[in-house]
């Protein structure tokens, strides 16, 4: 049996993203952001390295930082070392001291979240984010937890959280906590990112809108912003002049690449609920984390169909799910998260995301997978 979503509804399950006219405004306002920051010869220049004397990082790394804060609307930006992962636990090791209790989803958390939590020593306290009646009533009794964390995207199949008005609530009963959010997945992708819906820091990873390997953004508020770049007084621990550069450039066509992306996504799940794929019950988009096409087979050969789809050109893991090098389109496993809520996907569900491929490729490859198992079992 398929799992149940006819109690949810579209817009409260899946987050909305941006139609490619709007991902085209965005990049144009990138890049008027970066000829606010940058002249001609600084733009066409890779960088310089190293700790610069009265900056504490490279002058490029600074620019472009700088360009990141105006183009987001917050007051500071900042680029470190370890990708998303290590965005998260920068500003977290920044706000909070081993022992300090914080507020996170009641939900399956992502692994390397998990880690960045028990390696700072930070107590957490769960709360349903889905239920607005609960955060409110935790949020006034509970008045030890110093951060508020939320991530952007669904950590499970029945996650409906708005996340603006989450934080919007938050503000209202405990202006003293601090928000942070993990934006990936949803960063130049969504209508905006937690800072800019009032959050005071979001982060997310480079590498998710095809940049460098390693570079993960914090945009947010000065104040923990200066700190952090203050203690990272190493040139070797600094986002260089030329990685600075490489990120700034091809987060200019992440916007339109990622709304053709969801274009598709939306596509291939219309098709396949029409019944385009023989051995397909049921498909259904989630934000898991990047918005894909989860489908559940009528059989329990997910496994055997995924590695059928690999010899049929499809990549069936992700390098960093949405990177610069995933062209081919991935047909792979239901992440962890969602098989900690539904381990039943694990065997009939099957992870669906199109990256640079058109809808019919998807489906050409998915109906010969099926097929091929199918054949091979009868």
């Amino acid at each position: 049996m398929a799992y149940d979503f006819s109690k949810l509804k579209y817009a409260e399950s899946v987050i909305p993203s941006r139609s490619i006219q709007e991902a085209q405004d965005l990049q144009f306002k990138l890049v008027d952001c970066m000829r606010k920051h940058f002249t001609g010869d600084q733009f066409l220049s890779l960088g310089d390295l190293g700790v610069v004397p009265g900056l504490q990082r490279p002058a490029q790394t600074k620019r472009v930082e700088e360009t990141l804060a105006d183009f987001f609307g917050t007051e500071s930006a900042a680029l470190v070392r370890g990708a998303g992962t290590g965005a998260i636990r920068t500003i977290l090791s920044t706000l909070v001291e081993p022992g300090d209790k914080m507020f996170i989803h009641q939900a399956p958390v992502y692994s390397t979240t998990v880690e960045t939590f028990r390696s700072l020593g930070i107590e957490t306290k769960p709360v349903d984010y889905n239920d607005l009646a609960a955060v409110e009533e935790t949020l006034k009794k509970d008045t030890t937890c110093k951060v508020f964390y939320i991530q952007h995207a669904r950590q499970q199949p029945t996650d409906t959280y708005d996340l603006k008005v989450v934080i919007h609530l938050v503000k209202m009963v405990r202006p003293d906590v601090t928000i942070v959010s993990d934006d990936n997945y949803c960063a130049l992708k969504a209508y905006g990112i937690a800072a800019e819906y009032g959050a005071d820091y979001s982060t997310f990873s480079g590498f998710k809108v095809l940049g460098p390997e390693g570079i993960g953004v914090i945009a947010g508020k000065k104040e923990a912003i200066s700190l952090l770049q203050h203690r990272n007084y190493s040139g070797g621990g600094q986002v260089q002049g030329y990685e600075a550069m490489e990120l700034l450039r091809m987060m200019t066509f992440a916007p339109v690449m990622l709304a053709i992306q969801n274009e598709q996504v939306q596509e291939v799940c219309q098709r396949l609920n029409e019944g385009e794929i023989a051995g397909v019950e049921s498909a259904y988009m989630v934000n898991a984390q990047s918005k894909v096409v989860i489908l559940e087979l009528d059989e329990p050969i997910a496994q055997q169909v995924i590695q059928a789809s690999n010899e049929l050109g499809a990549a069936t893991h992700p390098v960093g799910a949405e990177s610069k090098y995933e062209i081919l389109p991935m047909i792979y496993r239901v992440s962890g998260t969602f098989l900690a809520a539904q381990p039943r996907l694990k065997e009939y569900g099957i992870r669906i995301n199109p990256m640079k491929s058109g809808a019919s490729t998807v489906l050409n490859i998915l109906d010969k997978a099926i097929k091929q198992v199918k054949e091979a079992r009868a």
